[in-house]
This record gives structure tokens, C-alpha cells and sequence, in this order.
């Protein structure tokens, strides 16, 4: 999965000085805004390549107050097996909030998935909820969505062959999708890297949904990320590399052919094994 994470930043400036007055504090602002925006050699969500193993152009703004409350946007590119209907992007819609628990932070909200100029029927909801902290220099965050049942979701070929072919075996067939995961990270002091870890687990349905998409398509799988994050001391930007796999084996994607492979040519998968690297700038 596609994992994105929003943080609300306080900036502390303390000046004194003896028998002398004292600097204010500025205090922090009720609205905050920031961003990011990126490029990417393959845009894998959940383990699973959304632009057909080709270059993706992301971006997205996130607008919190102080209160918790928070609202964001965030878009990329698709190609190849997303198809999504005709869309070629995929845009985010996403609501939350955050409130301090013990050491940590919980976050729940709410990700509506658009594929502006496909079909409606391809857009989904997932509610989700993350609970975040710190265990000495180490970050932790466990997370859970749960998408209900919706057509997007739904089975509506039973194999990749119907999909190509473009007969529906199950028009209209709804279904759920339960995807769990867990993120740590750590940062090497006075490096700029920062080294990363992501297993997820998704449980919904066995087949390809409207247009041959499918979040969960051979039912349920294993997604994992190992990677670092460099930032370029004195700019906004971020290079990353990542190791990204799945446990979906080419014999359990076999009956997805050749809607699950690059190209939709029937070889090769599009949730193999892959190094992807990655250009961010935030704001």
C-alpha cells in the first residue's frame, strides 16, 4: 500500500538575556499548511505497480489545524493495468483527525480513492486508523483500514482472461477489503539518512474488479518495503530507494493473466520484487 503520513510542526525560539527584556515567543499558527510533490520510477500501492512499472509524477497538500483536525489532497499518474475505467490519475481525497495518546498520536480518518474521467464505479472509501510513536530514536506507526463493501472492491471477473476479453462474470459484485500494516524508521545521525521498514497484509477479494483493477486481487497478500531516505542538507528534497515485494507468487497470479503483468502481455507480474528510487520536495 500506498502509506501517506502528515505531521503538524511548532517552531520554539527561546532568547534571554540578563537584566534585560526577554524575547516572546511567537505563538504557533491555528492553520498550517504543507506538501510535497515527486517523482517516483514506479508507483506501487501496496506492494503493487499502479503505473505499469513506468516513471510517476505525485503530489499533494495537506491544510491541519490546530484543533487536530486536518484535510488533504494527494495525485498521481497510472498506467497500464490502472486503468480505472480510462483515468490516468488517480486523485486522493482525504479527512482526518489527530489527538495525542500517551507518548504517541492517533490518527483516524477517512480516503476517498477518484479516478477523475473514469467511471464511478471504480471509486472507493476506506476509513483508517493509525496510532504512532517513538521508541527511543526509532519510529513506530501500526495502522488499519477497512474499506466496506462497494462495487470497486467487487469481483467482477473471475480471471484475468475474462478481463481481457471484457466479459463480466459478476456485474455489479461488491465486496470489502482489510488491509493492516506497520512502518518503522530511524534516522543516522549527522547523515541525512534515514532508514525505513513496511509489512502490510490485505484480506479482500479474489478477482479483478471493474476494469480489471482490484485492491486485493488474488484475495490475500503480504506486502513488504525495505529502503533509506537521503535529504540533501540546505534544500527541501528527498532521494529515496526501496526494495518492494510481495508474496504474490506467479502461480497465484496465473488465472489474473495477462491483466497482471506489465503491458498486459501475460508475462512477467506487476507485484514482483523491485528497487524503486524516488525524488521528493516538501513544503
Amino acid at each position: 500500500m500506498r502509506f501517506t503520513t502528515f505531521l503538524l510542526a511548532g517552531t520554539l525560539l527561546a532568547a534571554s538575556a540578563p537584566a534585560f527584556a526577554q524575547e516572546e515567543t511567537a505563538p504557533p499558527k491555528p492553520v498550517t499548511v504543507s506538501g510535497t510533490v515527486g517523482l517516483v520510477s514506479d508507483y506501487r500501492f501496496r506492494g503493487v505497480s499502479q503505473s505499469d512499472e513506468n516513471l510517476a509524477i505525485q503530489g499533494g497538500i495537506t491544510i491541519a489545524h490546530e484543533s487536530g483536525v486536518y484535510i488533504g489532497t494527494w495525485g498521481s499518474n497510472l498506467a497500464g493495468w490502472g486503468t480505472f475505467g480510462g483515468a490516468n490519475m488517480e486523485l486522493d481525497l482525504i479527512a482526518g483527525y489527530k489527538v495525542p495518546v500517551g507518548g504517541g498520536t492517533l490518527d483516524v480518518g477517512v480516503t476517498w480513492y477518484m479516478y477523475p474521467n473514469g467511471f464511478d464505479n471504480t471509486d472507493f472509501f476506506e476509513p483508517y486508523a493509525k496510532l504512532s510513536g517513538t521508541a527511543g530514536p526509532v519510529n513506530l506507526t501500526a495502522g488499519v483500514a477497512y474499506a466496506p463493501k462497494q462495487q470497486a472492491l467487487g469481483p467482477w471477473f473471475t480471471n484475468g482472461a475474462s478481463a481481457a476479453a471484457g466479459v463480466y462474470d459478476r456485474v455489479n459484485a461488491k465486496d470489502s477489503n482489510l488491509y493492516v500494516w506497520g512502518d518503522v524508521s530511524t534516522g543516522i545521525p549527522d547523515t541525512g539518512l534515514t532508514l525505513k521498514g513496511h509489512i502490510g497484509y490485505s484480506n479482500g477479494n479474489k478477482g479483478l474488479g471493474p476494469f480489471a483493477t482490484s485492491v486485493a486481487p488474488t484475495g490475500e497478500y503480504v506486502d513488504w518495503l525495505v529502503g533509506a531516505d537521503f535529504t540533501i542538507p540546505g534544500t527541501p528534497l528527498t532521494l529515496g530507494a526501496a526494495y518492494i515485494d510481495t508474496d504474490i507468487s506467479q502461480r497465484d497470479a496465473a488465472y489474473l493473466q495477462p491483466s497482471f503483468s506489465e503491458g498486459q502481455d501475460g508475462t512477467g507480474s506487476i507485484a514482483n520484487g523491485k528497487v524503486v528510487f524516488s525524488l521528493t520536495a516538501a513544503f
